[in-house]
């Protein structure tokens, strides 16, 4: 079963091939630095992540692109009397903490707005040479896309012209209540840093053709996925796909989405007061179970977070960590994703069914334990060997980290445990008893098995 995955734009599972055989390219929208990242970002950011690994676990190389929009009006709103390009960056920071906190791959190419109003300009430059753009009807350096220019606009979220509700930050100017900003003008009460000079006048670019203009520079005119946040779909994506579009790209091939954060149930929101922030998180548990618990819902699936959530998800991370610290040093496991299970793989094939693939985890740590306790020991190395792989996949690896043993002590213990098979073997059980007090007392534990001796570190 190759990988299916579900096109928010055909609202169809649809089989996954990249346009270049062996490699894919992914646009995924990272965070408007505005404010501390809350649990959509993270899981939007999640989710990402472990649709790459898979991708990388299946032999495929990955460019991967996350952009950071650090020039919008909440930035400037937010940053008050600060300097909001020091403002921006401080935020930023906090992003970058939690994603490394989470064990969140660096991305390819991590472009920030403010890095390509050039390439944003130009974009808006041929928009308007196609007539699909138009300097505002005021005068003023305010540039809209004519929806109306364009007969596919609402293709992506499959609503027509008249049913949509415009945007209202940017009216000035405006031809139809639907158009959408390219370029805001300059306003008197902004910061001067906050504008650029453009053929309009002084202007700072709209949210929508940031993420056009900057994936089109690394991905070029086509790419394979897009991928961001449910709340995203309309209008940002929408207005996205329709100004590369009307620009002559082809921009997304598979466009994904994931769905949202509740709260007990309900929608987080400010006026509830029920945001859960990153020290939240922090004081409620371990960073693994937190990447746990977000993983724990399939990502088209509202994911509801309450106060035993990540008490739970710990829980279910110890059972895994439990076995892999009993059979350390059975002996050294590289990662091999041919090892993986092929209910694993089945599950993450199918639109990335996380929890079905967490579920298969599970299995293969009970049976593991099962052959630790009957001293199986090929069905042990199977089980340790597969359980490795697929927390590779899920990006848990974190949680466990195998001991550093000298290779001093690994000689004292290969030795001791030498002398002791010759003291069973001439059935000098007492001799055999005090060597295993000596390697005990060198903070190991010995596990019989059928065929051999088994140890690990305490360390």
């Amino acid at each position: 079963m190759a990988l299916e995955l579900f096109d928010s734009k055909t609202q169809e599972l649809r089989p996954f091939t990249p346009l270049t055989a062996g490699h894919v390219e992914m646009y995924v929208c990272g965070p408007t630095v505005q404010s501390a990242p809350h649990l959509g970002h993270l899981r939007s950011a999640l989710v990402y992540d472990i649709l790459r690994r898979w991708l990388i676990a299946t032999n495929h190389t990955v460019t991967m692109v996350r952009n950071v929009t650090d020039i919008d009006d909440k930035v400037l709103v937010n940053a008050g009397s600060r300097d909001w390009i020091e403002f921006a960056r401080e935020v930023e920071l906090t992003f970058d903490e939690a994603y490394l906190a989470l064990n969140i791959l660096e991305p390819t190419h991590k472009p920030h707005a403010t890095e390509h109003i050039a390439d944003m300009i130009e974009l808006t430059k041929k928009l308007i040479q196609l007539g699909h753009a138009y300097q505002a009807t005021d005068g003023s350096a305010n540039v809209f896309f004519d929806t109306t220019s364009w007969p596919e606009y609402g293709e992506l979220t499959n609503q027509k012209l008249e049913n949509m509700e415009g945007e209202s930050d940017v009216t000035f100017g405006r031809k139809s209540p639907n158009d959408f900003a390219l370029f805001k003008a300059h306003k008197s009460d902004e910061p001067e840093t906050a504008a650029w000079e453009t053929p309009w006048g002084k202007a700072r670019p709209g949210w929508h053709i940031e993420c056009s203009a900057m994936a089109k520079y690394f991905l070029g005119e086509s790419f394979d996925i897009h991928g961001g946040g449910l709340d995203l779909r309309f209008p940002h994506h929408e207005n996205e796909l329709a100004q590369s579009r009307a620009a002559g790209d082809q921009f997304a091939n598979f466009w994904t989405h994931n769905a949202l954060v509740t709260i007990n149930g309900n929608k987080m929101s400010k006026s509830l007061g029920n945001g859960v922030s990153v020290k939240d998180l922090e004081q409620a548990g371990s960073w693994g179970a937190i990447r746990y618990w977000l993983s724990s819902a399939q990502y088209r699936s509202n994911l509801d977070y309450s106060e035993s959530s990540i008490r739970d998800a710990q829980a279910a991370l110890d059972r895994i960590t439990g076995f892999l610290k009993r059979t350390t040093n059975v002996k050294v496991i590289e990662i091999d994703y041919a090892k993986l299970p092929q209910a694993f793989t089945d599950a993450m094939n199918a639109d990335l069914n996380v929890p079905g693939a967490l579920a298969v985890l599970h299995d293969v740590v009970r049976a593991g334990n099962t052959a630790f306790d009957a001293s199986d020991t090929e069905k042990l190395l199977d089980s340790v060997e597969q359980v490795k792989a697929m927390i590779h996949v899920l990006g848990l690896t974190f949680v466990y980290q195998e001991p550093v043993i000298s290779e001093e002590l690994q000689r004292q213990v290969e030795e001791l445990l030498t002398k002791r098979q010759e003291a069973k073997l001439a059935k000098d059980f007492a001799l055999a008893d005090q060597i295993r007090a000596e390697i005990e007392d060198l903070g190991v534990t010995l596990k019989d098995m059928k065929d051999q001796t088994m140890w690990s570190f305490n360390g």
